[in-house]
């Protein structure tokens, strides 16, 4: 064969080769968007079959760290703890992969016995000091953090200065997170009124209220001001049907309601608004939204309808044990 020949030949093979791999990786990216679509709609089984199959077929970047997230929609904290893990030891450089293993030690830890929270809550701390590490303007791992310093004794690395910290490195970052914190920051102080006037700062500031709304109703939860607390829901409410990016909120509202038995009506209204939203997002899933509302009909006497949402909700997450334990 010519040289020019073998040289012409050499290329088409390597043109064939990159071009294979090309399409092996838009092949990947695309299941992932899939998965990712999934999750955020909800649709947890859905997503668990794309990415258990990209896994097994050797794709791995980017779809542990997605596994690991349906894991913790579906509150499946050991699994979502090994999927994130593996996340990390794939690519130790990626801040958002240990900001979530963080979240989902967190979650762990806040279920467990005090000598398993302890050794946990040491690795919470690691991870997101990694992921603030990795990425200083990581503004969602460093609320995070802020919140681990501010809930954390001491003994495990918390501390309310550590926090103010945080918060003083996310007022350029994100000022609506900046003043959420130093509003959780002063409650632990006990200085309510500083609170008060943070969480409707964060108000003022957001380009999406709603959510603000919801935690200010919080507060006012927990200092059982519960017509201003209904009053915020309310406020939120209208802020959530404005804007199409804050539909989540209506979950956070209707969660505050249930949880203090108060306008089980509107709670119910505000579940159903969201699951008809085209919206919704992984941090309200919807078959735990489903859940939520089955469990408010049953308040509202209709059998029918909460064994409706049972059904609907697994579906969707057919293994979802809250659901799983409903009557039906």
């Amino acid at each position: 064969m010519r040289a020019r020949a073998r040289l012409a030949l050499a290329w088409l093979t390597l043109v064939s080769v990159a071009a294979t791999l090309a399409c092996a990786e838009s092949s990947e990216s695309g299941q992932l968007a899939q998965a990712n679509a999934a999750l955020q709609a909800g649709e947890a089984d859905k997503a668990l079959t794309l990415l258990n199959a990209l896994i097994n077929s050797g794709g791995k970047t980017g779809a542990y760290n997605l596994r690991c997230r349906v894991e913790l929609t579906l509150e499946q904290w050991d699994r979502a703890i090994n999927d994130c893990e593996q996340a990390t030891k794939l690519d130790g450089q990626n801040s958002d992969d240990h900001m979530w293993l963080a979240r989902a030690l967190g979650e762990k830890a806040s279920r467990a016995s005090f000598l398993s929270a302890y050794s946990l809550g040491k690795r919470v701390r690691i991870e997101f000091e990694e992921a603030t590490r990795l990425n200083p303007d990581n503004a969602a791992a460093l609320a995070d953090l802020g919140q681990f310093y501010r809930e954390a004794p001491s003994v495990l690395g918390g501390g309310v200065n550590l926090a103010e910290g945080m918060a003083a490195r996310l007022d350029k970052l994100d000022p609506v997170r900046a003043h959420e914190l130093r509003g959780g920051i002063a409650e632990q102080r006990k200085d309510y009124d500083a609170a008060e006037r943070e969480f409707k700062q964060a108000i003022a500031k957001s380009p999406h209220p709603a959510f603000q709304w919801m935690t200010l109703a919080g507060f006012y939860r927990h200092r059982e001001r519960w017509n201003e607390m209904e009053s915020a829901v309310r406020s939120g409410q209208s802020a959530a049907e404005r804007d199409k990016r804050a539909s989540a909120a209506l979950c956070d509202g209707a969660n505050v309601l249930r949880s203090t038995n108060r306008d089980t009506a509107r709670a119910a209204k505000m579940l159903e608004e969201y699951l008809a939203s085209p919206d919704k997002t992984e941090e309200a899933p919807a078959f735990a939204a489903h859940t939520w509302l089955a469990r408010l009909e049953e308040k509202l006497g209709d059998a029918a309808a909460a064994s409706r949402e049972r059904a609907a909700a697994l579906a969707l997450a057919h293994d979802y044990k809250p659901a799983l334990d409903l009557k039906h």
